[in-house]
């Protein structure tokens, strides 16, 4: 008797990780996915830029299907890119781009931008709570249509700044403050408050956060698209490599709590060691991971804040070649098993420099 055909179309979950500018990377990531139209997405759980992509990805969804979800995607990045003109911290002047720091590495203006924001806080140098990302916002996404986007499922992270602890705020939830307050760092802006509540950038608590995944979709399959570097093989010594590691450190520490949590769990249910009447509670999860650490690490935190134009198409070509071949290698294993080994990759204390698309790809990508 002849097998039955699987579906031409497989459903995932994804997450989606902040990084600021570095988001333009996961847009490429997504347009591939997209244009490729093997894929469905159940879920996205979101941390800043990672909200923006998953807010433009619904709406366009919702509005005019996989096409449509590519072009809200292009006209966020566009937008933001126009904004970053008049507002972007390290956007270098004639002879900075004649030096080669105009383009997000390093550029003097920013060293200036973060003495700042070390001597004086939001509530001091911007009372009036500026924030050009709103701007972009109120242009670009209708909520309306985010919520009505019935197909996807939206989980969004914030942190409590009072608690320190995760605020998940799901599809119905979703608004202008609740994706201001996913993005909102605290040295640049006020903490957003919603419902009485306080909240700084989600990346310090979820970034982003996958238990929402687990428990309140039916897919197994969770895709982790990746911004900040795992692992690096050299030791940082100046003082802005210190604060680049800290940061890369620092934002991807939630994500690695939650994968050990994924990996005991997996031992327990590969091991029949979950008792009968407790069984219906846990969901055999398969990891994806869509990396670029050899890419990546080439920038340092300053290039967060670039919003050129030509950075950020560079990063979208580079996240569309890569996506292309992590589709090719991987797509067979969604829906069957997990295509990484969380503990060789997450979770040992080496960590594998491998990744599935590098450097040379960022190159390949860049417009002649």
């Amino acid at each position: 008797m002849a097998s039955k055909a699987e579906p031409k179309t497989k459903k995932i979950n994804l997450a989606l990780q902040g990084g600021g500018a570095h988001g333009a990377l996961a847009w490429g990531i997504l347009d591939a996915l997209l244009e490729d139209g093997r894929l469905e997405v159940d879920g996205f759980s979101a941390t800043s830029a990672g909200t923006m992509n998953a807010l433009a990805f619904a709406q366009g969804y919702h509005e005019g299907g996989r096409d449509g979800a590519r072009a809200k995607l292009e006209e966020f990045w566009w937008e933001t890119s126009k904004a970053g003109a008049f507002f972007s911290p390290v956007r270098g002047n004639p002879m900075e781009r004649f030096l080669g720091l105009g383009s997000g590495e390093n550029p003097l203006a920013y060293f200036m931008f973060d003495t700042m924001t070390r001597i004086l806080s939001p509530y001091q140098f911007n009372p009036l709570d500026i924030n050009p990302l709103k701007d972009v916002l109120e242009r670009v996404i209708d909520f309306d249509k985010v919520r009505a986007c019935e197909k996807l499922k939206m989980f969004i992270s914030a942190t409590n700044v009072r608690t320190g602890k995760v605020k998940v705020f799901r599809s119905e939830e979703v608004s202008l403050d609740v994706a201001l307050a996913s993005a909102c760092l605290p040295f640049l802006f006020k903490a957003v408050e919603i419902d009485g509540e306080h909240y700084w950038d989600g990346g310090y608590t979820g970034n982003p956060a996958l238990y929402p995944l687990f428990y309140q979709t039916e897919t197994s399959d969770v895709v982790i698209i990746h911004l900040n570097p795992l692992y690096r093989e050299e030791i940082p010594t100046t003082a802005p490599a210190i604060m680049n590691r800290l940061n890369e450190v620092s934002f991807n520490d939630s994500l690695l709590k939650e994968l050990r949590a994924v990996a005991f769990v997996k031992k327990l249910i590969e091991h029949d060691m979950i008792r009968d009447e407790y069984k219906h509670m846990y969901k055999d999860i398969l990891v994806h991971s869509v990396r670029a650490d050899d890419m990546m690490k080439e920038f340092s935190v300053t290039s967060k804040f670039d919003t050129d134009w030509d950075f950020l198409t560079t990063l979208r070509d580079s996240g569309r070649e890569g996506m292309k071949t992590w589709l090719a290698e991987h797509f067979d294993n969604i829906g069957r098993k997990a295509s990484v080994n969380l503990h060789d990759e997450f979770l040992n204390d080496k960590g594998i420099d491998k990744h599935f698309f590098s450097k040379r790809n960022m190159n390949a990508g860049k417009k002649k």
